[in-house]
C-alpha cells in the first residue's frame, strides 16, 4: 500500500518538472495566444472596418457644399441651401427648407442614384 503512494507522488513529481522544463513551448500553447489570436480577429473583422467608416462619414461631413443633394439619416432628400457649423439647410421641395444636424447627413443622394439600376 506504501508502495503505490510513493509510486504516485514519484509521477506528480515528474509531470511537474517536464512542464517547468518545457520552456517556450508551455507558453504558446497557453492561453496567451489565445487571446492574442481573439483580439487580433476583433480588430480586423469589427474594429478596423468601423474607423475607416467613421472616417469617411467625417470626411463626406468636411466636405459639402451649396447646392449638394444629399440624404438625412432619417430618409429626407434634399438640396443644401445653408451651412454652418453645426447645422445644415436643406430644400426639400420648392420654398419648404429645414434645418438638420450637421451629424445627420448620411450621404450624398447623387452617389446612391448613380449606384440604383435606371429604369427605362
Amino acid at each position: 500500500m506504501l508502495d503505490l503512494l510513493t509510486t504516485s507522488l514519484a509521477w506528480a513529481e515528474d509531470a511537474g518538472g517536464q512542464a517547468a522544463q518545457g520552456g517556450l513551448g508551455g507558453l504558446l500553447t497557453g492561453p496567451l495566444p489565445m487571446l492574442v489570436l481573439m483580439f487580433a480577429i476583433f480588430y480586423f473583422l469589427l474594429i478596423r472596418p468601423q474607423q475607416k467608416k467613421a472616417k469617411a462619414h467625417k470626411d463626406l461631413l468636411a466636405n459639402l457644399h451649396k447646392g449638394d443633394e444629399v440624404i438625412t439619416s432619417g430618409g429626407v432628400y434634399g438640396k443644401i441651401t445653408g451651412l454652418t457649423d453645426q447645422v445644415v439647410v436643406i430644400e426639400v421641395a420648392p420654398q419648404v427648407r429645414i434645418k438638420v444636424a450637421r451629424g445627420h447627413v448620411a450621404g450624398l443622394a447623387g452617389s446612391a442614384e448613380a449606384a440604383a439600376p435606371q429604369k427605362k
